[in-house]
């Protein structure tokens, strides 16, 4: 049955993907959107559809409208654009919660959190679960994010609780794919730029830290399935794809699938960077039926011939 469904943060690179897949399942899509990273380009090709709707609105302001589902995906999530203004970052992690929280219970709509696997911090647990309750500095550069992420979890919890809030909770790990920010500073969009334009491809630390990349259409396809499952089940639940590689091997991939000449160089580690990232993923496929289906090869063709034509123009 058709829904009508707001996405805040939805010209973003993950909420543009998640509009159109809401519109090409049949639903009357709400695009909330401040554009402090999302891009009205993410979704000028939707501004045709009858059933799509972009409405430019902070989530740290209240909001008021009719829906019936709700996915607040609101929030810088790249380091560069979370630090950029921590108090920001932060405010629209609790604020922004509180706000749509709200027009949840006032309007009994569903509402889906999408965290994220930072609320793991630099884990002392590997693979990590859902039951982990992480390692996480409260005070160091990335805590306004981790720690924003972790607030918001315990306000989605706590309006279910108190308020029978229908609520979901995903714990999205990193994702790439067409429409990343180019300057995000995330791994797999500098290692592509750099290596189009025959740039030192950068690696901070030592590049044995690890990490899994969940292809976006898989991601997209995890938190719709997540708001279509039951309502006595809430999350968190991850969501990402556990096939592992370090830095390295990252680097070595995106040379050959580009065919670059450039050089690999290593600079100094970030503060509080993790070292493992990984998604157990035992409850989504067992709650969901969900697992990845796009192999890392196949994503980073599809994500370099999207920059390869960005860069071009």
């Amino acid at each position: 049955m058709p829904q009508r469904i707001l996405v805040t943060g939805g010209a973003g690179f993950l909420g543009s993907h998640l509009c159109e897949a809401l519109l090409d399942k049949g639903h009357e899509v709400i695009c909330l959107d401040n554009f402090f990273t999302g891009q009205k380009k993410n979704v000028v090709h939707l501004l045709s559809n009858p059933y799509f709707e972009l409405i430019r609105h902070d989530v740290t302001m209240p909001f008021f409208i009719e829906a019936d589902e709700i996915y607040n995906l609101a929030c810088p999530a790249s380091p560069v654009h979370y630090q950029y203004n921590g108090i920001k970052t932060i405010k629209t992690s609790v604020m922004g919660a509180i706000n749509m929280l709200g027009l949840a219970k006032r309007i009994q709509a569903k509402v889906l959190q999408a965290s994220t696997s930072e609320v793991y911090g630099d884990p002392e647990v590997h693979p990590q679960p859902e039951n982990y309750w992480g390692h996480v500095n409260p005070i160091g550069p990335r805590a306004c994010y981790d720690e924003g992420k972790r607030c918001a979890e315990a306000l989605f919890v706590n309006y279910h609780r108190q308020n029978n809030v229908r609520i979901k909770i995903a714990r999205i790990f990193n994702t790439y794919g067409p429409r990343m920010h180019p300057n995000d500073g995330r791994v797999v969009s500098n290692f592509i730029v750099q290596a189009l334009k025959g740039d030192d491809i950068t690696i901070y630390g030592d590049g044995e830290q690890t990490r899994s990349f969940c292809y976006v259409d898989d991601l997209i396809r995890g938190l719709i399935s997540l708001m279509e499952s039951p309502d006595s089940f809430t999350g968190p639940v991850n969501i990402g794809n556990p096939t592992e590689f370090s830095m390295k091997e990252l680097a070595t991939m995106v040379l050959n699938l580009t065919g670059s000449k450039s050089k690999v160089v290593f600079l100094p580690a970030p503060e509080d960077d993790p070292q493992q990232r990984q998604p157990d993923i035992t409850l989504v496929g067992e709650k969901l039926g969900w697992k990845p289906l796009v192999v890392p090869d196949e994503g980073l063709k599809k994500t370099i011939e999207y920059f390869r034509k960005l860069l071009s123009k």
